[in-house]
Parts: structure tokens; C-alpha cells; sequence
């Protein structure tokens, strides 16, 4: 049974923002490290922000210094704020653990479309 719920997606503007959230269940999604992957036209679903379970975080370059990945008190819920968003921004994001634990746990919410116009 899935427990990833994606939301807060929608149409943006470049140069403006969007927050996504995640509402994950259970201990398995708490305990571990999570990220926000991206679905883009004609590309592979990429990993693109990532927080370990000590908090330590990193991006990939794309969206380095202008995102931020976040997850509340309880690590029940999972942040992203996009700033200075841009067209190629554009594209179905979704939050799930990560690698190698995905693997094991290959399972996977509807995501939330971001849509940025220029």
C-alpha cells in the first residue's frame, strides 16, 4: 500500500516559487533518509534533492541554491520550496526513500505536476 502523497504542485512563473509537500506513514519513511525525484520530458526520473537522517542535505546541480528539501519535527512530512523556478523546472515530482532502501521498497505515490511558464 502506497504511503507517499505528493501535493502542492501547479502552475509557476519564472523567477517565482512553489513549496511541495509530502505526507508520508509509518516508521519506514521516518527512519530513513528521503528525496524529491523528478519525472521531465523525455528524461529519466532523477533524484534531485536528498536529506539524510542526521539532516544533512544535497541537491543536484540543477536546482542547487534554489531549492531547499526539508521534513518536519515528527519526519512525517517532507518539504520542498522552489525558488527562482525556470521552465526546465518543469515536470511530475514525487518524494520516496532512497537508494539503495528504494529498491527494496519500489513503490511509489501520483506526484504532484509543476508546470513553470516562461
Amino acid at each position: 500500500q502506497v504511503q507517499l502523497v505528493e501535493s502542492g504542485g501547479g502552475a509557476g512563473q519564472t523567477g517565482g516559487s512553489l513549496t511541495l509537500s509530502c505526507s508520508t506513514s509509518g516508521s519506514l519513511f521516518s527512519d530513513n533518509g528521503m528525496g524529491w525525484y523528478r519525472d521531465s520530458f523525455g528524461q529519466q526520473r532523477s533524484l534531485i534533492a536528498r536529506v539524510e537522517t542526521n539532516g544533512e542535505t544535497a541537491y543536484a546541480a540543477s536546482v542547487k541554491d534554489r531549492f531547499t528539501i526539508s521534513r518536519s519535527h515528527d519526519k512525517n512530512t517532507l518539504v520542498l520550496q522552489m525558488n527562482n523556478l525556470k521552465p526546465e523546472d518543469t515536470g511530475v515530482y514525487f518524494c520516496n526513500l532512497l537508494p539503495p532502501l528504494l529498491y527494496e521498497h519500489y513503490d511509489w505515490g501520483r506526484g504532484t505536476r509543476v508546470t513553470v511558464s516562461s
